[in-house]
């Protein structure tokens, strides 16, 4: 079984603030988040609520698209939400 790498999208719970970032365990990632056990942006901002992601079995792949969505504008990464999730309802992993 190959190894699976993530580039999610999490927010808070009013939608307002976005985080974009890639793991190879994204349930464990999560986790860290929701427990804030790494300070930082989610942390402060309190952004844990998973509301897209992506798997690769190639981890130069989600490290290229993550750095990739970082880039793009608001608007554009809502509409990247809104086409699996429109209700940008919590995804559960």
């Amino acid at each position: 079984m190959e190894k699976q790498y993530y580039v999610y999208i999490l927010t808070n719970q009013s939608n307002k603030v976005m985080y974009i970032g890639s793991s190879s365990n994204l349930a464990a990632r999560m986790y860290q988040h929701k427990q804030k056990s790494i300070p930082g942006f989610t942390a402060k901002y309190n952004v844990n609520k998973l509301v897209y992601f992506e798997v690769t079995n190639d981890p130069y792949s989600a490290v290229t698209r993550e750095r990739k969505l970082k880039g793009w504008v608001r608007a554009r990464k809502n509409q990247l939400v809104e086409t699996t999730n429109p209700g940008w309802e919590e995804l559960v992993v």
